[in-house]
């Protein structure tokens, strides 16, 4: 399973911080937002990654990152993405990457405290489709939410005024190699955006999509509220634990 950090966007929402930096560039703690994600992978076994960044500070990840020496990798893929077309659309060039294989995916802004080595097992003996991780959260309503019930998902909706859920719909995610035949299939919602959780929607039709509960703390680092919470809780507890 081979995997893909999204790091691009224009992270409008901590201007001024981003006027002069990508997001993913700004710390967490000790450490570069970027490197939380790449070491997410790389605890769950997954040493060939691909970094899919964007705006005018794309060429610094090059220059922090290298080839992964500092991680214990031989090497590390990169592509850009032009503009802010989604989530979704990000996903959509890490297709020549993936090569038929499956894939995990990763938010470049999303911190846990734990690691996905379980899940990412039980996707690899899982024969088609798609898994997802969730995390109840106080405040859904900024996140995909998903409608369960009993053990099934019966829907996702993005950022939504009455949530169905207290869960969130975190930002890790596994898809078999049909992920980029949905991708080209999708229209931009009214954000002007292809959405994530239209993907995994489709899968959901499908049924083809398992999920489950993250372990430990998580949070994404998108907000000023979420990033001082990312580096309180990194700073008091640590991430990435094995």
């Amino acid at each position: 399973m081979k995997g893909v950090i999204l790091a691009g966007g224009l992270g409008t929402r901590l201007y001024p911080l981003t006027k002069v930096t990508n997001k993913h560039l700004l710390p967490i703690y000790d450490k570069p937002m970027i490197y939380y994600p790449i070491q997410t992978l790389i605890n769950a076994g997954i040493d060939d990654i691909l970094i899919v960044t964007g705006g005018n500070s794309a060429g610094d990840f090059l220059k922090l990152l290298g080839n992964g020496k500092e991680f214990g990798l031989k090497h590390i893929n990169y592509t850009y993405q032009e503009g802010e077309g989604g989530i979704a659309e990000a996903l959509g060039l890490a297709e020549f990457f993936a090569g038929g294989e499956k894939i995990c995916v990763v938010l470049g802004d999303n911190i846990i405290e734990k690691n996905i080595r379980r899940a990412a097992q039980a996707f690899q003996e899982q024969k088609e489709g798609a898994k997802i991780l969730l995390k109840e959260v106080p405040d859904p309503e900024r996140f995909g939410v998903p409608e369960l019930k009993g053990d099934r998902i019966v829907s996702i909706e993005e950022k939504p005024k009455k949530p169905k859920s207290n869960y969130a719909v975190i930002g890790i995610y596994f898809f078999d190699a049909t992920v980029f035949d949905i991708v080209k299939t999708l229209k931009p919602s009214a954000r002007g955006e292809l959405e994530i959780s239209d993907v995994n929607n489709r899968y959901i039709e499908r049924g083809q999509m398992t999920w489950d509960i993250l372990e430990g703390w998580w949070t994404d680092a998108g907000t000023f509220e979420s990033l001082l919470r990312a580096n309180q809780l990194v700073a008091q507890t640590g991430a990435n634990k094995l």
